[in-house]
């Protein structure tokens, strides 16, 4: 049954994390064009901001589920050097690393909890390439603009 739990937040975080990533993204290609007072290299400035601060949300998103998991019986918890006995903060600082698949391995899930690290690393990898994809159109979209005026 535990699993089946897991199973299930880590299916919800995963899917709420992509719909806030495409609608970002979605959100961000409609804007930035109407960005016109402002130079079109620093849309792309704009748009690798924008672009941050959303993998900062995702990350929170997925710290959540490691901290509402951890209080759930025999769904596990977190150990290593951490801060406080698994607290939210240690969840952010794992979701950080897990995310970007840095994995420092100071502080790791046990239990079940690894299956969301897992899956968290999965979704990292995928959402920053989308991201780095996304900056690159614009990049050409924007710099190929400053080709023509020179």
């Amino acid at each position: 049954m535990t699993l089946a739990i897991a199973f299930l937040i880590n299916t919800i975080v995963v899917i709420a994390a992509m719909l806030v990533h495409y609608e970002a993204l979605f959100q961000l290609a409609k804007r930035l064009p109407r960005l016109s007072n402002i130079r079109p290299r620093f849309q792309v400035l704009v748009g690798a901001v924008c672009i941050f601060f959303v993998h900062v949300f995702e990350i929170w998103l997925f710290a959540l589920a490691f901290y509402l998991s951890s209080k759930i019986e025999g769904m596990g918890s977190l150990i290593g050097n951490l801060s406080q006995a698994g607290g939210l903060l240690d969840c952010v600082y794992l979701s950080f690393v897990t995310f970007t698949t840095v994995g420092y391995g100071d502080v790791v899930a046990i239990g079940y909890l690894r299956h969301l690290g897992g899956v968290e690393a999965l979704t990292g990898i995928i959402l920053i390439t989308w991201s780095a994809s996304f900056l690159f159109v614009e990049m050409q979209r924007n710099w190929a603009d400053l080709r023509k005026l020179k």
